[in-house]
């Protein structure tokens, strides 16, 4: 199965650790964290693999290859310039790698021990536009916050709310997403579109099914320096299994 991976971030609240490695290399646990990702889409069934770069992108090549070695097939989508979370798999769909198929999308910054099986069997169930993977948090205010209805139908959408937005019973968007092929066809095909901010929204003001995904497992982010110490220690205290 194909999944894109999201790596071209420069990791810019990371610096100066970010200035010499780039962001999905940084190391969890004696490895990479790109090799932690690869490994759960693998045990997942997502072996053909795309990864998109920008910030010295030799560094994840170097190190993976074509990703024979860990049990995948890697490609990469090189990024002169940042497309945006959605503009860079419009550009991947543009070469052809997707081939009309269903896809998973997984943001490259975060470390995850879920079940993606389950996730991709809901969207098949479903029959779903996108299906969103979602976690329980308690601190929405730089995230994105998502509501369910009672059929885990996705009726609201906020990308960092303000204190007043957050609703008692949010959820939040882990950055891992199942999509149809056709949702390429809702990014807009210029600019650096974002799917939390830009195509979500404007797919559900359409009508187009979204559909929320309790992920059965832990989410840990490395996005800010105390985000990263925290999931270190996390990792190594035990308390988080990984994939």
């Amino acid at each position: 199965m194909k999944a894109m991976i999201l790596a071209a971030g420069r990791g810019e609240r990371l610096r100066p650790l970010t200035d010499r490695v780039p962001k999905p290399m940084i190391p969890i646990a004696g490895r990479p964290l790109l090799e932690h990702v690869v490994q759960l889409l693998r045990t997942h069934g997502f072996d053909d693999l795309v990864i998109n770069l920008h910030h010295l992108p030799e560094a994840i090549k170097d190190h993976f290859g074509d990703g024979d070695r860990f049990g995948v097939r890697l490609r990469y989508a090189d990024e002169p310039r940042l497309l945006g979370t959605a503009g860079a798999v419009r550009d991947v769909a543009r070469s052809g790698f997707f081939e009309d198929e269903d896809f998973l999308v997984y943001y490259g910054d975060n470390l995850i021990n879920a079940d993606l099986s389950a996730l991709w069997a809901e969207h098949r169930v479903r029959k779903a536009a996108a299906t969103i993977g979602l976690v329980w948090m308690p601190d929405p205010g730089d995230r994105g916050i998502v509501g369910l209805t009672q059929d885990a139908r996705i009726d609201r959408l906020i990308e960092k709310p303000l204190p007043d937005q957050v609703f008692e019973d949010y959820l939040i968007n882990a950055g891992v997403y199942v999509l149809e092929s056709t949702v390429v066809a809702a990014i807009p095909p210029q600019g650096t579109p974002d799917f939390a901010t830009h195509v979500f929204p404007a797919m559900l003001q359409d009508g187009a099914p979204l559909v929320g995904h309790r992920l059965q497992g832990q989410l840990l982010s490395t996005d800010t320096p105390q985000r990263y110490q925290a999931t270190c220690e996390q990792v190594a205290d035990g308390h988080f299994q990984l994939p």
